[in-house]
C-alpha cells in the first residue's frame, strides 16, 4: 500500500521538477545543473562514508554526466573565447578528478570538486544578480543606455554571454 504513495509522490516530484525545467530561463537552467552536481558529491561523500560503495559509484556517476553532459556540453567555445576554452578545460578536469575519486575512495578530492563546483556557481549566481533582473525574466533587458551624445548606445552586453545557452544575454548595468 505504502509503495503505490511513494511511487505517487516520486511521480509528482519528477513533474514539479520536469515543469521547473521547462519553464527556467537558461540561466536558471545552469544554476540547476551546478545545483544537481553539487547534491550529487555530497552524496556520493555521505555514501563513501557509510560505506555503500555501489550508490557512491552512482553519485559520481550522476556528477560527472551533469558536468560533461550538462555544463560542459552548453559551452559555446566559438563565441565564448578564453573563458569558454577555460571552463570547458577546467570541467574536463573535475570529471578525471571525480572518476579518481570514485576509484581511491578518496572524499578529499569529491570535497576538491564540490569547492570548484562551488566556486563557479558563486560566481554564476553573481552574473545573473548583476543582469538588472534579467536572468529570470526569460531574456535581456531592452532597455537602452544612453552616450555622452544623448544617442542611444544600445544594451551593453555582458562578456559572459558566449557562456550561457540557446545565445541567452545578460545586460551589464
Amino acid at each position: 500500500m505504502f509503495g503505490s504513495i511513494r511511487n505517487g509522490a516520486n511521480a509528482y516530484a519528477k513533474v514539479g521538477m520536469e515543469t521547473g525545467v521547462a519553464a527556467a530561463s537558461p540561466h536558471k537552467l545552469i544554476v540547476m545543473l551546478f545545483e544537481g552536481a553539487l547534491v550529487a558529491i555530497k552524496t556520493a561523500m555521505q555514501q563513501m562514508a557509510e560505506g555503500n560503495i555501489p550508490e557512491k559509484g552512482m553519485s559520481i556517476s550522476k556528477a560527472i554526466l551533469i558536468i560533461d553532459g550538462g555544463l560542459r556540453a552548453s559551452l559555446d567555445k566559438n563565441a565564448g573565447g578564453d573563458i569558454a576554452e577555460s571552463l570547458d578545460a577546467l570541467y574536463e578536469y573535475m570529471s578525471a578528478r571525480l572518476l579518481e575519486a570514485n576509484l581511491k575512495n578518496d572524499v578529499k578530492i569529491l570535497e576538491e570538486v564540490h569547492t570548484l563546483l562551488t566556486d563557479l556557481k558563486t560566481a554564476w549566481d553573481a552574473i545573473g544578480n548583476g543582469s538588472a533582473g534579467t536572468a529570470d525574466a526569460g531574456g535581456p533587458d531592452t532597455t537602452n543606455a544612453s552616450t555622452a551624445s544623448g544617442k542611444s548606445a544600445g544594451p551593453k552586453m555582458s562578456a559572459y554571454d558566449a557562456l550561457a545557452p540557446n545565445k541567452y544575454s545578460f545586460v551589464s548595468v
